[in-house]
């Protein structure tokens, strides 16, 4: 099959390209295999200051493969967690950060491998579909909060004098609201289809874990009604108690509603 004139002239112009583009791959290659522990890290450091970050992944890789055990590499190792997370490689980032920790526990700067995974779960984003339709996350198994929420936990507990801290904690609050929210929606899910035994337990699970949540309001009441349900007065009491003490503005406000609409039963 003979190619006009345009689309031949296109191939070839590709082929430059990709022969243009595998030379310079080629010829960085061979650089950085002649360069010293102290020059790829430098190599590294210009190409990330740069936003090349593809670049500093290659030099970053080449440091700690040839020269394991350098002061370099060991630097090399947490900072390659920063460069695969900008890259867009989240699941690269993820594996060096769990490597990092696993090899140096009481690294200085383990904090930040903590931060980072964190980071990476907190950041994973609703697929296109969902950004189209403006799903409801809240209604979504929150497998990657869970993790982030876990890392950050990490962070603010252990490490409280860590300049990453105050920023964890912040996305704490966030991820606790959503996570209490989905065991509200799960909790909600069991009590219309008259599971009350596990509706009660999903509600005390968002009490119990994501206690200043927005969503534990809704548990609680939740929780009374199922006890009611089952029976069970004692922990209805008890659930009454704890709605009361933290929400009694709304109990009052309630009941003076109810005083004033009595009529309207009749």
């Amino acid at each position: 099959m003979q190619l006009s004139g345009p689309v031949r002239g296109g191939v070839v112009a590709l082929c430059v390209v990709l022969l243009a583009v595998c030379g310079c791959s080629s010829h960085r290659a061979k650089a950085l295999a002649k360069q010293t522990p102290e020059q790829l890290f430098k190599t590294a450091k210009k190409d990330l200051a740069n936003n090349d970050f593809n670049g500093a992944i290659k030099a970053y890789e080449s440091l700690t493969a040839r020269f394991p055990f350098t002061d370099e590499a060991r630097q090399a190792r947490i900072d390659l967690i920063y460069a695969y997370y900008r890259a867009g490689e989240k699941e690269s980032a993820t594996d060096a950060a769990d490597a990092f920790i696993r090899e140096n526990p009481t690294h200085p700067r383990v904090d930040y491998a903590y931060y980072m995974k964190g980071l990476v779960d907190f950041e994973r984003t609703p697929n296109a579909i969902e950004r189209i339709f403006h799903a409801d996350l809240t209604q979504r198994p929150p497998t990657d909060a869970r993790k982030a929420f876990a890392s950050f936990k990490i962070v603010v507990e252990q490490y409280p004098k860590s300049e990453y801290a105050h920023d964890a904690l912040l996305r704490m609050v966030y991820l606790r609201d959503r996570l209490a929210s989905y065991e509200v929606h799960v909790a909600r899910y069991y009590l219309k289809r008259g599971a009350y035994v596990a509706a009660a337990q999903r509600a005390k699970g968002a009490v119990d874990q994501y206690d200043g949540a927005p969503a534990v309001k809704e548990a609680l009441a939740i929780m009374i009604e199922c006890y009611d349900k089952l029976g069970l007065e004692p922990l209805a009491a008890q659930s009454r108690e704890v709605y009361a003490a933290n929400f009694s503005a709304e109990v009052r406000e309630y009941a003076a509603v109810a005083k004033r609409s009595w009529w309207k039963f009749w």
